[in-house]
C-alpha cells in the first residue's frame, strides 16, 4: 500500500465488491438518491458467474423473483440474457414451483455492467480497497492499495469469495480470487484489526470442457420449456431460441480413480481449513459419503452463444489436474475431453452474521453494512438478496429512518436474513424451500403483491412498476369474480368431465368451485369458458392459484397471524437477560449476544428453549402490568 494517503472523493455511500451483492447494493442506494461508489479489484469481475452460469432454482428462484419486486435488477439482466429456461418441481405444488435460467455468462456481466454504468448517481471503480476507515466507532470512508481515500456516510462490504481468497488444486495451493483474480488480502487483515468475527469457508467449482471434444450422442438431452416464463414482473412473454443442456452419469471406473486418489485432494490432505457448502459437495466428497452409489448424475451446460466452454455441474473438485482429466474420460460423453479450465476449490475469509443486526449493519461498528458470501451464505442469489437488503438499510440509516426488515412470514429474503442473524452457520448457507415455514404463501408467482407495494414507499420500486401491479391486482379480482359468478350445468358439462377424467357435475356449480377440482385447470376450462378475456400468463397463474388453493393458503394465514403475535412482542436491545429470574445462564448467554429485536426472534436463537420464551414472557407481562401501574 502506498504510504501517502490522499482525499480523492465524497460519497453518501461506499460499495466494496461488485459482484452479485454489490451490484443491487449500489443499484438501490443511488435509486434511492444516494451518490454512491462501487469499488472492484478488476472491473471484469462486475456480476461475474465465477461458478455455475445460471439464476435462479429451488429455492433460489422465489429469491430472484423477490428481488425482481423490489425493483432490483438480477432479474431483468437474466430475462435479457439467458440461453435456456426452465421451471422445475412442476410436479410438485406452486408453493416449491421455482424457475431457473441457463445465462451467457459473458452477456450477463457485460449487461449489469452497462445498468451500472448508465445508473445516475452511481460512479463504478476499478481499485482494491485495502483498509475501512472507522472514527469514533463509525466506518466513514475506505482507504485504497493507491493510497486513495474516500469518505462517506456509511460503508457496505460485499468481498465474496475475494478476501483472502486461496485456491487449490492437489497439492498447488496459491493465494487467488475467483477466476484467476487477484485476492483481497490486505483488507482481511485490515478487517481483523477492527475485531470483527472471521471465519474460514470453502466452495468449489467443477472444470471447463470444450464442446467440441464432448460426443454430446451419449447423453440424455435437456431442453428449454417450450414457454417461457420471464423472471421479472416487468415482462409478460419472452421469446428466444434456446440452446440444450445434457446429462451424463459417473460410473463405477470414476469412483475408482477417485477413491484411489483421496490422499491427493487438498479435501482430505488437511491442506484446506474452510468449511464447504453441505449442499453442494466436492464429487471426492460425494463418493467418499455416499460409498453406496453406484452413479451420481452431472449437467454439461454451455457457458455462453460466444465460447465453446461447457460448465461440468455436479463435479467440482479439488483433485489434481491428471486425476480430473482420468476421471472426467471415464464418463460416457466425454471420453475424449478437453479441458480448458480445470477445476478448484476456493477458500475465503467471511464473517460470522450472528455479528449483524437484522438490517445487516454490524454491530460493533455502526454504518458498516454487510452481504452476500461475506456474511457466510453461497450463491448468487442470496448475495443480491443480501446487497439489495443492505443498500436500502444504508440509505434508511443514513437518512436517520426506521429499518426496512421482512420477517419470516413475508419472505423468502426475510428467511435468508434470519436464518443468518439469528441463528448463524457453521458451512457456506444455501436457501431451500424447505427452510421457509410458510412457503404456501411465500410464492414465487405473488412475489410482487407481497413486496412491491413496499418498495414503491421506499422509492425503489419505479412508478411504472407500481402501476403494473395496482392493474394486476384489479385483472386478478376481476377474472375471480368473474368464475365466481359463472356457473356450469349438469348434463351440458358431461363430455367435458369425461374427458378430463373427473365425476360430471350433479348440480349448478361455478367455474371457480369447478376449478378446485385437482383435473381442473384454468387452460383446460377455457373449453367450456367462451367468454373468458385474455389476460397474461403473471395475472392467470396468481388467479388460478388463490382460487384452487384458497383453503391451505386460509389455513397458513392463521399460522403467521400466530406467528406476528410473538413478532409484535417487542425486546429493548439493551435488556438485561442476566437480571430475569428463571432465565438459564446458557439462554441469558445467548439472548445477550444476538440482542433480539422480538419474542419471536429469540426463540429462534439456537440455544433458547421453549421453556426460556415462557420466563421470558412472564418477565414481559409483569414490567408491562408494573408500568400500567
Amino acid at each position: 500500500m502506498s504510504t501517502e494517503t490522499f482525499l480523492m472523493g465524497t460519497y453518501d455511500v461506499i460499495v466494496v465488491g461488485a459482484g452479485h451483492a454489490g451490484c443491487e447494493a449500489a443499484l438501490a442506494c443511488s435509486r434511492m438518491g444516494k451518490r454512491t461508489v462501487m469499488f472492484s479489484i478488476n472491473l471484469e469481475a462486475v456480476a461475474m458467474m465465477a461458478c455455475n452460469p445460471a439464476i435462479g432454482g429451488t429455492g433460489k428462484g422465489h429469491l430472484v423473483r423477490e428481488i425482481d419486486a423490489l425493483g432490483g435488477e438480477m432479474g431483468l439482466v437474466i430475462d435479457r440474457t439467458f440461453i435456456q429456461s426452465r421451471m422445475l418441481n412442476t410436479a410438485k405444488g406452486p408453493a416449491v414451483h421455482s424457475l431457473r435460467a441457463q445465462a451467457d455468462k459473458s452477456r450477463y456481466h457485460a449487461d449489469m455492467k452497462r445498468v451500472l454504468e448508465m445508473q445516475e448517481g452511481l460512479d463504478l471503480k476499478q481499485g482494491e480497497v485495502v483498509d475501512i476507515i472507522v472514527e469514533d466507532g463509525k466506518a466513514c470512508g475506505v482507504v485504497l492499495k493507491t493510497g486513495s481515500i474516500y469518505r462517506a456516510k456509511a460503508v457496505i462490504l460485499a468481498t465474496g469469495t475475494f478476501l483472502a481468497g486461496k485456491i487449490f488444486i492437489g497439492d498447488s495451493a496459491y493465494e487467488s480470487g475467483p477466476n484467476g483474480m487477484a485476492p483481497s488480502v490486505e483488507l482481511a487483515e485490515s478487517l481483523r484489526k477492527l475485531g470483527l468475527p472471521m471465519r474460514r469457508f470453502k466452495t468449489g467449482t467443477p472444470a471447463r470442457a470444450l464442446a467440441q471434444s464432448l460426443d454430446f450422442s451419449k447423453m440424455k438431452e435437456e431442453k428449454g420449456d417450450e414457454k417461457i416464463v420471464p423472471f421479472s414482473f416487468m415482462n409478460d412473454d419472452l421469446e428466444k431460441d434456446q440452446v440444450s443442456c445434457w446429462l451424463s452419469y459417473t460410473n463405477e471406473e470414476t469412483h475408482r480413480i477417485i477413491r484411489e486418489n483421496f490422499h491427493r485432494s487438498a479435501l482430505f490432505s488437511g491442506q484446506i481449513e474452510g468449511v464447504g457448502p453441505r449442499y453442494c459437495p466436492s464429487i471426492e466428497d460425494k463418493v467418499n459419503r455416499f460409498a453406496d452409489r453406484k452413479r451420481h448424475q452431472l449437467f454439461i451446460e454451455p457457458e455462453g452463444l460466444d465460447t465453446d466452454e461447457m460448465y461440468i455441474q455436479g463435479m467440482s473438485s479439488s483433485l489434481p489436474e491428471d486425476v480430473q482429466e482420468a476421471f472426467y474420460k471415464t464418463i460416457a460423453g466425454l471420453e475424449n475431453i478437453q479441458i480448458a479450465r480445470p477445476a478448484y476449490a476456493i477458500e475465503y475469509d467471511c464473517i460470522d452474521p450472528t455479528d449483524l443486526n437484522l438490517n445487516l449493519e454490524n454491530r460493533h461498528v455502526e454504518n458498516l453494512f454487510c452481504a452476500g458470501q461475506f456474511n457466510g451464505s453461497s450463491g448468487y442469489e442470496e448475495a443480491a438478496a443480501q446487497g439489495l437488503m443492505a443498500g436500502v438499510n444504508a440509505v434508511l440509516k443514513i437518512n436517520g429512518k426506521e429499518p426496512f426488515i421482512l420477517d419470516r412470514s413475508e419472505a423468502y429474503i426475510g428467511v435468508l436474513i434470519d436464518d443468518l442473524v439469528t441463528k448463524g452457520t457453521n458451512e457456506p448457507y444455501r436457501i431451500m424451500t424447505s427452510r421457509a415455514e410458510y412457503r404456501i404463501v411465500l410464492r414465487q408467482d405473488n412475489a410482487d403483491l407481497r413486496l412491491t407495494e413496499k418498495a414503491y414507499r421506499l422509492g425503489l420500486a419505479t412508478e411504472e412498476r407500481y402501476q403494473r401491479l395496482l392493474e394486476k391486482k384489479k385483472l386478478v379480482e376481476q377474472e375471480r369474480k368473474r368464475l365466481e359468478n359463472t356457473y356450469a350445468l349438469p348434463g351440458e358439462t358431461d363430455d367435458f368431465m369425461r374427458r378430463v377424467g373427473g365425476a360430471p357435475l350433479k348440480n349448478k356449480t361455478s367455474l371457480a368451485d369447478m376449478m378446485k377440482r385437482p383435473e381442473i385447470t384454468y387452460e383446460n376450462l377455457a373449453e367450456i369458458d367462451p367468454d373468458r378475456p385474455v389476460l397474461s400468463d403473471h395475472v392467470t397463474t396468481q388467479m388460478a392459484v388463490q382460487i384452487k388453493y384458497e383453503g391451505y393458503i386460509s389455513k397458513q394465514m392463521q399460522q403467521i397471524k400466530r406467528f406476528q403475535k410473538l413478532e409484535n412482542q417487542k425486546l429493548d436491545p439493551e435488556l438485561e437477560y442476566s437480571s430475569i429470574q428463571g432465565l438459564r445462564i446458557e439462554a441469558a448467554e445467548k439472548l445477550s449476544a444476538t440482542k433480539p429485536l422480538s419474542v419471536g426472534q429469540a426463540s429462534r436463537i439456537s440455544g433458547v428453549s421453549p421453556a426460556d420464551i415462557n420466563v421470558l414472557l412472564i418477565y414481559l407481562e409483569k414490567e408491562r402490568r408494573s408500568k400500567k401501574k
